[in-house]
């Protein structure tokens, strides 16, 4: 076990409000694009995330009034223009990674999107558990305007499930933006939030959710996730046995205790 509270990574910031940790990416005049390195380093950190225990959920906040302009047009696709396939599908295999990454991690994520928010900035955003926008959010999958397919980095398989299959495909085929309210309406956005108060409303909600039993949460999201591929059947199988190892824990029995005596628990995270 590992804590990352003393993290210092090279393209993005980080921070930890507690045991929230907060993430940005750091190129504000360009309104946050991702490199190479960015993705890389990203994965790398989410995958560590899996180990921390100073960590109960995080928060990937804009920055300078955007959220992230997808891949960075000099840094990123001119150099793809010239590879060959097996460097391609090194790269493509790389930034999907990325959001196995995130969904392993074992942390709620919640994304406060300003703003731009296109590319793989609106994967990163589908990809986390929760969604709060200002009202200029602006979310495009625009792979499709880039001449690309709009199945990108698990878009085709994540984003019905969060919007339906008829509004996934109207953003996939036309690579439009998708405005705050739509994305509210759509189950997209869980809360449309003014500019001035979004990270610190994230921040809020996040520390809430870190406050609860993060060994348990932990659970819900990789339940959440692999009960698509299952029969009916075998979830309710898999949340009976994973409902069980979370009955051992003693945050169950804080639970209780602190109900017999009429206060709130205090979780512990074991």
């Amino acid at each position: 076990m590992t804590g990352m509270a003393d993290l210092q990574p090279t393209h993005f910031t980080w921070r930890m409000e507690g045991s929230v940790a907060v993430i940005c990416l750091d190129r504000p005049e360009r309104k946050n694009p991702l490199t190479f390195e960015s993705y890389a380093e990203l994965r790398d950190t989410f995958r560590q995330l899996v180990y921390a225990e100073d960590v109960g959920a995080v928060v990937f906040a804009s920055n300078g009034g955007n959220f992230c302009s997808g891949g960075d047009v000099h840094d990123i696709i001119g150099p793809l223009v010239a590879m060959e396939m097996k460097e391609l599908l090194a790269f493509t295999r790389m930034t999907g990674d990325l959001v196995k990454a995130m969904i392993a991690c074992g942390r709620p994520i919640i994304a406060a999107v300003e703003g731009t928010c296109v590319g793989a900035g609106a994967i990163i955003a589908m990809a986390s558990d929760l969604r709060m926008a200002s009202p200029d959010a602006r979310t495009a999958f625009l792979f499709a305007r880039v001449g690309l397919a709009g199945c990108d980095m698990g878009a085709c398989a994540i984003l019905p499930r969060i919007i339906g299959q008829g509004r996934a495909a109207e953003l996939l085929y036309t690579g439009r933006s998708m405005t705050a309210e739509e994305g509210a309406a759509w189950g997209f956005y869980n809360r449309i939030v003014p500019a001035a108060d979004l990270e610190k409303e994230a921040v809020a909600w996040a520390r809430t959710i870190a406050q609860g039993p993060t060994f348990a949460h932990g659970i819900t999201k990789t339940q959440l996730h692999q009960e698509w591929s299952m029969s009916l059947e075998q979830a309710i199988e898999a949340e009976a046995q994973a409902q069980a190892i979370c009955m051992q824990t003693h945050d169950f029995e804080r639970a209780y205790r602190a109900f017999a005596a009429k206060e709130r628990p205090k979780f512990k995270g074991n």
